[in-house]
């Protein structure tokens, strides 16, 4: 097992989405001693507060695998100028009830890809406020908000070189931003 297991939350359940294949390609420029898990939060029910007291399988399964995880790693696309969804019910089943919230401590990063001109900046934004208050250290610079247009990713999906600099400063930041704060 490595020293260093992430949890990977992909805002998006679109089989082929942008932000999907940001993710897959993203972890690779990662050092070997890290590792990524991809969660899987499509089949979490919506966040209702009775059921607090009995949690379903699914959310059990999730705050289990970002509290085993040293770090979250957030990848999200942008939708009506916030998060999705179905990435706000993931957070919130994770940090309820009030008290045992799975975020606690986790060294966060955020990134996103979107086709337009701003990227995911209001979706970040949003999401670094949620963070804040469920007292994940969320990593603050470099901000990448990424516009998918033609060459951010070659033809064996990995990133392509005009942004492959600019992710892989962001990577090795994530990761010393995880170290310093994962202990």
């Amino acid at each position: 097992m490595s020293p260093y297991p992430i949890l990977v939350l992909i805002g998006s359940l679109r089989r082929d989405s942008y932000n999907r294949k940001l993710a897959n390609a993203l972890v690779k420029l990662a050092p070997p001693e890290f590792s990524f898990h991809l969660a899987q939060i499509g089949d979490l029910p919506l966040y209702n507060q009775d059921d607090d007291a009995a949690q379903a399988a699914s959310v059990k399964r999730l705050k289990g695998e970002i509290v085993a995880a040293k770090g979250v790693l957030f990848v999200t696309p942008e939708y009506n100028r916030s998060i999705p969804g179905v990435l706000k019910n993931a957070i919130d089943h994770a940090s309820r009830p009030y008290g045992d919230c799975a975020f606690t401590g986790k060294p966060a990063g955020i990134v996103g890809v979107s086709v337009g001109a701003i990227g995911t900046a209001l979706a970040q934004q949003h999401l670094r406020n949620i963070l804040a208050c469920l007292d994940a250290p969320t990593l603050g610079l470099p901000e990448v908000f990424i516009q998918a247009k033609e060459g951010l990713f070659d033809a064996d999906g990995e990133i392509g070189p005009a942004s492959r600099q600019l992710l892989q400063s962001w990577m090795d930041r994530y990761v010393a931003w995880v170290k310093k704060h994962a202990g």
